[in-house]
């Protein structure tokens, strides 16, 4: 292997022009050129040598690197071709084996399985920088189709990550800070310059870290009872839950029977309420269908 695997801002022009690559704005990518920001990405994430790291969106190698020289084994999912085919030439240029890595070709949001690496076995940590269109789908999709990731650490828009760790009440807080709680605890792990990329993106990036729950909160039928009720809470988020409910339960009689008992103010909005209300609203509504 080289002296230093990582790559440099200039390695990432190179690379790209070479391949003929130019940056996709309508698929959202912006390529990580600093070895420092990689690295702290990596330490953040808790890598350890001989662990299995599931990345999205790898691009032209930037973090996949960084996870591969901290230890860990990956398996990578990419969509652009030109980057699929470029990336597995990049790692074998840096001496890394091949028992090492597994590329899945494929949109991220189609990929039901995911491979097992010859060494570490399945990907316990999600580690990437998602494409900023996408990256809420992404990471609840993640989350929701492989139990065995127990952990994820992304690079995402700032904007992004205040929702997914937002609480109730706050301005922010949405469908999806809702939906992330339902499977551990987000947390605010850190910004990014905008000059670590390229292109330089016009927002601000930051870090999100979610651990999951050492146990689920419920089955996966729960869980998309309680998300049609967080979708339809949240589709008309300044009425009522009494009226917002109002379809998804029947009618707004029926959404008001429902909340009461389940001992929530029909009156309330939405975002004031917790995941374990909105499971209790799931749970009533089930019960009584």
């Amino acid at each position: 292997m080289v002296a230093d695997p990582l790559l440099t801002g200039r390695d990432i022009r190179e690379l790209a022009e070479t391949a003929g690559i130019h940056p996709s704005k309508q698929r959202g990518q912006n390529f990580v050129m600093d070895p420092n920001t990689v690295r702290t990405i990596v330490g953040r994430a808790g890598i350890e040598p001989g662990q299995a790291a599931l990345e999205v969106g790898p691009g032209l190698g930037s973090l996949t690197l960084g996870l591969l020289d901290a230890g860990a084994d990956v398996v990578a999912v990419e969509l652009d071709r030109g980057l699929a085919e470029l990336l597995p030439q990049t790692l074998r240029a840096r001496g890394i084996g091949e028992d090492r890595f597994r590329l899945v070709h494929d949109d991220a949001l189609r990929v039901e399985e995911l491979p097992d690496l010859p060494r570490a076995g399945a990907p316990t940590v999600l580690v990437a920088n998602l494409p900023y269109n996408v990256a809420t789908p992404i990471l609840l999709t993640v989350l929701e189709r492989f139990e065995f990731i127990r952990s994820a650490l992304v690079m995402v828009q700032s904007e992004v990550v205040d929702r997914l760790t937002a609480g109730p009440g706050s301005r922010t807080y949405g469908g999806p800070s809702v939906k992330a709680a339902w499977y551990g605890r987000a947390v605010h792990a850190g910004r990014i310059s905008r000059q670590v990329f390229w292109p330089v993106p016009n927002v601000d990036s930051a870090l999100v870290e979610l651990m999951r729950y050492d146990e689920p909160l419920g089955t996966a039928a729960e869980r998309e009872q309680v998300f049609a009720v967080v979708d339809a809470a949240f589709a008309q988020r300044r009425k009522t839950l009494r009226a917002a409910l109002a379809t998804w339960a029947g009618s707004p009689s029926r959404a008001e029977e429902i909340l009461r008992a389940a001992g929530i103010d029909p009156s309330a909005r939405g975002e004031t309420l917790g995941i374990e209300q909105f499971r209790a609203i799931a749970r009533v509504g089930s019960a009584t269908t």
